[in-house]
């Protein structure tokens, strides 16, 4: 007899999208997960990484049982209590002899998508008083809290995308990385967004998906973002279309702006992007005519140098047109699970955003807004000395693929006398760690969409439009003879037996003061549910965590509108558009000359995204590589001719650093001169012979003490200079 399915509802955790899902079980096993067509925001999308969460949990290569690397180097099985009790003791032997500071977290993308497991993380090391709490973060968009803090918050935020007039995304390709600038379900708000009249530019050297729909498509050298955008603010200026009104009564440093973009007249810029200067006006004035509008940077502006001063002229071209919510303007998103920030009409002022908290013992580096430099990393575990990293928990990330530098990393993950994984399988870091904690995977435990709405406070675009939630219960139990844990579970474990409480912040709360004082102490040996988690994480949410558990199908709550208020009377904080740091890096870039001599390395090498995956996770999946195995060199057609290599071709990719092997795949939409490929691919040096069967690593390209960035540490991710031959067959 055929057994009826049974239908449940869930969220995605494949990514921070969250999307809502409809999974069918059949036997306790997944039969088909497809996107809920009645969600009030996602109507019905989905994508591949999404409907393949179902595989994941049947993966051959997934961990059932945590594992313990024996004398002879193997990995072998051990029980959970038995895995915390020696995690334990090893962690109290290392604080006893090298204090505090020996011990080190990095939560990578999954960890940071997982504020259970997060917050229990980071409490732990401040139980310990480890203050060496590194995330993805600063190998990323760091940029977006540094500038945000030389800039200044605007507490009241930006209109939605219903509003906006123009649209400009810089390195951003949001229908394919489902974040910056669209919002959920991303094709069809632009579709939508383009019926209605809505103008796009999209600077980025790569036709993308987003580049594909523009009105102006910039395909800029890659790394020249900031001469173009410098070029843009000096065509709003000269031309006086930007808000001269509200840049008087709201901002500081106008004339140390227009002095600073002066030179970069659009000759000037379009010469060092290689774009016509025609196109730079044209967008300009797109920009300059709209009435509301937004600017959003992604990951391939951020990683490929001046990451911060792209960011910073996100910020600053908002202000100078205005686009801010105003007095009056009703705000979309009260907030579900999030409290906002107050809905006032006016910014603090620019705040600190470097200096900030534990200064690093490399290169001069400090905590920045984004937090520490996680590129510094592998050198405070390989520097000895007092403060030397000798123990490292990996949360939800894999250093190996993820960071930059793999050569020094690798080095690092080897000298370390403590590495712990949390991974649901043996991957490129797992391989050198001493325990490999099994954890559960998303369909097996609960978690509302509080991500996501926390991340609309990131910039235009982001996170949800409306008052919506979701909550999802398990759908599948934990495997028979598994022996698995949720990794807050862990930490929790791992302070009892140290005889330490825990303060669990709020995640409702995004000003950290009042979190804090709004923290639940968790006594050593206290049981916890995962409700009682995450009713403590969401303390203080706009809607109580009761209310939001029954919205199992996700909904819009009707919540009281929220109207911005007018300045209040005295109110002293104004924006910066011409922060010190920033103009002083936009001069440098304008005494560089803009031809030089003949560049030995005269590619790039630039990140990109896949559809199918993300980052380092779940290779191995096979319908997850159902249109590239491996991730490619794209190259233009005309590189490729020059070369004398054709598609499937291995080519040698040199940077000053080091050379990796790609596997060349021919792509119209790549401009010229780069080689596009996505990171955290590979294995290590040594182990990826054939870049077909595991890809290759990029991070290999880059030196953490070379062409970084002063204040996050970041070295050039994106827009490496590289050299291209063919391989020696």
């Amino acid at each position: 007899m055929t057994v009826a399915a049974e239908r449940h509802h869930t969220i995605c955790r494949a990514c921070h999208a969250q999307c809502g899902l409809i999974v069918e079980v059949e036997d306790g096993r997944v039969a088909r997960i497809h996107g809920d067509k009645d969600n009030p925001i996602y109507a019905g999308f989905s994508c591949i990484k999404g409907r393949e969460l179902g595989s994941y949990h049947t993966a051959p290569t997934r961990l059932l049982r945590s594992q313990k690397r024996q004398p002879d180097g193997h990995l072998a099985d051990i029980g959970s209590e038995a895995m915390m009790d020696e995690i334990a003791a090893k962690v109290a032997d290392l604080v006893a002899r090298h204090g505090p500071r020996s011990v080190a977290l990095y939560i990578g993308t999954h960890g940071y998508n997982n504020f259970a497991s997060s917050s229990f993380a980071k409490a732990w090391m401040d139980a310990l008083g480890s203050a060496m709490k590194f995330d993805s973060v600063t190998i990323d968009q760091p940029g977006k809290a540094v500038a945000l803090m030389l800039h200044g918050p605007w507490l009241a935020g930006t209109p939605t995308l219903d509003h906006w007039d123009v649209l400009t995304l810089i390195g951003a390709n949001p229908i394919v990385s489902m974040n910056g600038g669209l919002g959920m379900n991303p094709a069809r708000q632009l579709h939508r967004a383009k019926q209605r009249g809505m103008k796009l530019v999209v600077i980025d050297p790569r036709r993308t998906e987003c580049a594909e729909q523009a009105d102006v498509h910039l395909a800029v050298r890659a790394g020249e973002d900031a001469p173009v955008l410098a070029a843009i603010a000096r065509e709003l200026i000269a031309a006086n279309a930007y808000d001269r009104d509200f840049v008087m009564a709201e901002a500081d440093g106008f004339e140390a702006l227009r002095a600073a973009v002066e030179p970069f007249t659009p000759e000037v810029a379009g010469a060092r992007a290689g774009v016509d200067p025609a196109d730079i006006r044209k967008a300009a004035e797109l920009i300059g005519s709209a009435r509301r509008g937004a600017f959003s940077a992604g990951t391939g502006a951020n990683m490929s140098g001046h990451g911060n001063l792209v960011e910073y002229f996100v910020k600053l071209l908002t202000t100078l047109k205005g686009f801010w919510r105003r007095p009056g303007d009703e705000v979309a998103n009260p907030g579900v699970l999030i409290q906002p920030f107050p809905a006032i009409a006016a910014s603090p002022g620019p705040q600190p955003a470097w200096g900030l908290g534990e200064t690093l013992r490399v290169r001069g580096l400090t905590q920045c807004a984004a937090g520490l430099p996680t590129a510094a990393l592998a050198e405070e575990i390989l520097t000895p000395g007092e403060g030397q990293v000798r123990a490292l928990f990996v949360l939800g990330g894999n250093p190996i693929l993820a960071w930059p530098d793999q050569i020094k990393t690798v080095e690092a993950m080897k000298a370390l006398e403590l590495l712990v994984c949390f991974d649901p399988h043996v991957s490129a870091t797992a391989r050198y760690a001493d325990y490999v904690i099994a954890p559960t995977l998303p369909l097996e435990v609960c978690a509302p969409t509080a991500l996501n709405e926390m991340i609309g406070n990131f910039g235009p675009g982001w996170g949800f439009h409306k008052p919506y939630a979701q909550w999802s219960e398990p759908v599948l139990a934990r495997p028979e003879r598994s022996d698995l844990l949720e990794e807050w579970e862990v930490f929790a474990g791992l302070a009892d037996r140290l005889g330490l409480p825990l303060r669990i912040p709020t995640v409702s709360l995004l000003d950290p003061q009042a979190a804090a004082e709004q923290a639940t102490r968790v006594e050593p040996g206290q049981d916890l549910t995962p409700h009682e988690v995450w009713a403590m994480l969401l303390k203080g949410s706009p809607v109580p965590f009761e209310e939001v558990r029954g919205a199992v199908a996700g909904r819009l709550f009707d919540r009281p509108p929220v109207v911005v208020e007018a300045k209040p009377e005295g109110w002293a904080g104004r924006v910066q558009i011409g922060a010190a740091p920033m103009m002083a890096e936009l001069d440098a870039l304008a005494a560089q000359p803009t031809e030089g001599p003949a560049d030995p390395y005269p590619f790039r090498v630039i990140s990109r995204r896949m559809r199918d995956v993300l980052n380092s996770s779940w290779h191995e999946n096979d319908k997850l590589k159902r249109q590239y195995a491996t991730n490619p060199a794209f190259l233009n057609p005309e590189d490729m001719a020059r070369l004398g290599v054709v598609s499937g071709d291995l080519v040698e990719i040199e940077s000053v650093r080091a050379t990796i092997r790609g596997v060349a795949e021919s792509a119209p939409d790549v401009r010229p001169g780069c080689v596009s490929m996505t990171h955290a691919w590979g294995m290590s040096p040594g182990e990826d012979d054939d870049p077909r069967l595991a890809g290759v690593n990029t991070g290999r390209l880059t030196a953490v003490d070379q062409d970084f960035d002063p204040y996050t540490g970041m070295p050039r991710m994106s827009a490496i200079p590289v050299r291209v031959r063919r391989a020696p067959a």
